[in-house]
């Protein structure tokens, strides 16, 4: 039967895909749009799979406080190129996922492969999708998700490249996203000193009293050299510990004391963060391609 461009245009409309793909989809199934549409998903699968080793290093974060306050999530959604975090597609399927979880109770990254958007479709199902429309591997890195019974949650994102999450003793949303703008900018690795692992702290004053050996000092001196050293190192990686983003005359954990509050818990997300980034060589590539010729 001859295709009609009516045909094309509505196959295009509900697929995402090219003109030329939906013209041969519909050709294949002989002018049946619903077999054209289950026949592209199919090979929209496939794509996804030959796709799903590859590097995606590139991508944004995503983070949703709920009106009340009381459930909050953020998620690292990533992909191959900039371009494509960039795009409608890939931010609306970031969104849906992030307000998804507000009201889930999705805890392991294979629950939330199943978890339900609002289309109906499933979390996997939707990148699936999106990897055979826009030709890049995606994928869902990590997720985070806060429900509180007590306190508040506040969020911060710094463009879209870092997110972060703070959960407080009490609710206050504006000392909340400062603390929130301070992990984004200064990194802390936990809240307080007792949350750093002991053979963390042995390490360093191993390294510190290697160092502090080799100045000659008595060794009573040498003690509170190295007591000095972890003392400043802890305070370093804390969070209470740190001089505060917005005035470094005070440290967050003297600033949270002066509003009598405290935070329970807080998790940062960048972008990349601990991925091998291949290197692309794009002068060897144009020559491999022109030796294939």
């Amino acid at each position: 039967m001859s295709i009609s461009a009516g045909m094309v245009k509505e196959l295009r409309e509900r697929t995402g895909s090219g003109m030329m793909e939906c013209k041969k989809a519909l050709v294949e199934a002989n002018g049946d749009l619903e077999l054209a549409i289950e026949n592209m998903r199919k090979a929209g699968l496939a794509k996804a799979d030959k796709k799903s080793g590859r590097i995606a290093a590139e991508g944004l974060i995503g983070a949703k406080i709920a009106s009340d306050g009381k459930t909050a999530a953020i998620v690292d959604l990533n992909c191959e190129t900039d371009f494509v975090a960039k795009g409608e597609d890939f931010i609306g399927f970031l969104n849906n996922i992030a307000t998804a979880l507000l009201t889930s109770d999705v805890e392991t990254p294979e629950q939330l492969q199943e978890m339900k958007l609002e289309s109906g479709k499933t979390v996997d199902e939707v990148r699936r999708e999106l990897i055979a429309k826009l030709g890049e591997n995606i994928t869902i890195r990590r997720f985070e998700t806060y429900k509180l019974s007590e306190g508040g949650a506040s969020c911060y994102l710094h463009g879209s490249k870092i997110g972060v999450l703070v959960e407080l003793a009490k609710a206050d949303d504006a000392l909340g996203k400062d603390i929130a703008m301070h992990v984004a900018a200064c990194k802390p690795v936990c809240v307080s000193d007792d949350q750093v692992s002991q053979d963390e702290i042995n390490k360093e004053k191993d390294i510190f009293s290697a160092q502090a050996l080799e100045s000659g000092k008595p060794a009573e001196i040498i003690e509170k050299m190295i007591s000095g050293r972890i003392s400043k190192f802890l305070a370093e990686i804390t969070l209470l510990g740190q001089p505060f983003v917005k005035d470094d005359k005070t440290t967050v954990g003297q600033l949270l004391k002066s509003k009598g509050n405290s935070v329970i818990r807080f998790t940062r997300f960048e972008v990349g963060e601990g991925i091998e980034k291949k290197e692309e060589n794009f002068a060897e590539e144009v020559m491999a391609q022109v030796r294939g010729a």
